[in-house]
């Protein structure tokens, strides 16, 4: 069926649920029972089902379960938008790993990286059937996505998104979001983007913050060009804050520590560095021993170790250090 933006829309089938053109709904996708009171815990959808025809949009967050930015995100949209106005249909998941939010841990119960999971499968482990439902009940009914996540292990990630430059209509959509930087990125196996993008969805990756925060900056950079990328699908007419000037890194690095001890950083995210530039020292306890902390070359940086305590190896900084012709993102 050839889509046409001036029709009424149909009706959305998710679960045991069916929206009807221009209403709103929460929908509960059953996951698995808790040991040992037998309490069945659920995977909740916002569905949001447009009066006319258009793309359709999942926003996720809280793959890893301690990961909050991507949770207040996706409520302050919700709070804004409502089904009368859009075209198309926003399917609005702030929580997928629900297990892990629970104990405020990355992982799922048996240690699993969720987004190491899919596409999942109905009969697999815990992590496995979770992927296999939000495979089978979002993203297939999607053709676009952004996934919110935030730095991990003591990391915090200057706003940004991974995605496929090569893929026209992932960059237009990237582009159109506006984060201070733009990372072409492989996809990693096993992760929701690689799964989506195989079923030939258009998938935005949206890094930014650390764990176990609610950070209004990063909060308020995802908000805005989920906004952004909407306007551009025409999901909505709305004026919305034009973003700012993209830079489109091809290629980062992690300056890794080549001694244990206490490291001290005298850089922040969104710093530009030069070759050599002192970024850090690790020293012991006593400051007698120190290594000083070198820049391997010009660059941005994108994320930031906030852990003190290192061990040799560990990363210490990353760098963005290879750019594209900067262009400015249309919203």
């Amino acid at each position: 069926m050839t889509e046409s933006r001036g029709e009424r829309n149909e009706p959305v089938a998710i679960g045991e649920e069916s929206v009807p053109p221009g209403e709103r709904r929460l929908v509960e996708l059953p996951v698995a029972r808790l040991p040992p009171t037998e309490t069945f815990l659920s995977i909740p959808v916002e569905v949001l089902n447009g009066a006319r025809h258009g793309p359709s949009l999942w926003l996720s967050a809280a793959l890893h379960g301690d990961e909050l930015n991507g949770i207040e995100i996706i409520r302050r949209v919700l709070a804004e938008i409502e089904p009368g106005e859009l075209h198309g249909r926003l399917l609005a998941v702030p929580i997928v790993n629900v297990f892990g939010l629970i104990g405020s841990s990355r992982y799922l119960p048996d240690r699993r990286d969720l987004n190491r999971c899919f596409p999942g499968a109905r009969r697999g482990t815990l992590a496995a059937r979770i992927a296999h439902i939000f495979m089978n009940r979002v993203v297939s009914l999607c053709s676009h996505g952004i996934d919110f996540h935030t730095g991990s292990n003591h990391r915090t990630n200057l706003p940004q998104i991974r995605c496929n430059l090569r893929d026209a209509e992932t960059r237009r959509c990237a582009m159109a979001f506006g984060a201070p930087v733009i990372i072409h990125a492989q996809t990693r196996d096993g992760s929701l983007r690689q799964a989506a993008t195989a079923l030939g969805r258009h998938v935005l990756l949206f890094e930014g913050g650390e764990t176990l925060r609610f950070e209004n900056d990063v909060i308020d950079a995802g908000v805005e060009g989920t906004f952004r990328v909407m306007r551009k699908l025409k999901m909505i007419k709305r004026s919305i804050i034009k973003g700012g000037r993209a830079l489109v890194a091809t290629k980062t690095t992690w300056v890794r520590a080549r001694s244990s001890g206490l490291c001290r950083l005298r850089i922040e995210s969104g710093d530009r560095v030069k070759k050599s530039q002192v970024l850090g020292s690790i020293a012991d306890v006593f400051g007698a021993v120190s290594t000083r902390i070198r820049a391997p070359e010009d660059g941005l940086v994108v994320g930031l170790n906030r852990n003190p305590l290192v061990h040799r190896g560990d990363g210490l900084v990353h760098l963005a250090v290879e750019f594209e012709e900067r262009e400015r993102s249309k919203g």
